[in-house]
């Protein structure tokens, strides 16, 4: 077995256990039973133990999740309907996880502080990371930079306290929603900064 397979195993047991027994309980020997990996192979990989372990799952997730958002919004010429289909993308994917939900639900302290304070810079790294590919072809990369995180800040906030008057999970109420902002997008403008 590899490096990658087995890092892909532990990585496997440590969601498991962080939905079972929450992530403040999950210990290293939950985690090698889980997966049957010694101590000393999970230590190896993980230098630094369990914080480091927590944080590759953490980035692991993130990576997954916006590769299905650039997947999905591949192929758009227009640089509006790419920003909206990302936001609709992005507001289904975190209303579909079931890990989410089951940690948001078990401890939602935790959760919370990864999806602002403590995880937004990292949340914000490999969004910039995913989606300039998408964006730089159509805006100035500062312009695209500030815009992920508008959206990125958005969208977080909009799952955590949902409106009633806004589904970004839909296209059109999202369109409707972004409207005042997408002005912004013109090829004139989109050499101004956000601010």
């Amino acid at each position: 077995m590899g490096a990658t397979d087995l890092e892909t195993r532990v990585l496997d047991a440590t969601k498991s256990c962080c939905e079972r027994f929450g992530v403040a309980k999950v210990t290293i020997d939950d985690i090698c039973d889980e997966c049957g990996v010694s101590r000393a192979a999970v230590y190896r990989l993980f230098p630094g133990g369990r914080d480091v372990l927590f944080e590759a799952l953490r980035v692991r997730e993130l990576n997954e999740f916006f590769d299905v958002l650039t997947s999905g919004a591949e192929g758009h010429d227009d640089v509006e309907d790419l920003v909206i289909e990302l936001v609709v993308l992005a507001t289904r994917e975190l209303r579909a996880d079931d890990h989410l939900a089951l940690m948001l639900a078990s401890e939602p302290g935790e959760v919370t502080a990864q999806l602002t304070v403590d995880g937004f810079p990292r949340i914000i790294r490999v969004a910039t990371d995913s989606l300039m590919p998408l964006l730089a072809p159509h805006l100035d990369p500062e312009f695209a930079e500030q815009l992920i995180e508008l959206l990125v800040r958005t969208v977080i906030s909009y799952f955590l306290a949902p409106s009633e008057h806004v589904d970004l999970g839909d296209p059109d109420s999202a369109r409707a929603f972004l409207r005042p902002g997408l002005a912004l997008l013109t090829p004139r403008t989109s050499e101004r900064t956000l601010t």
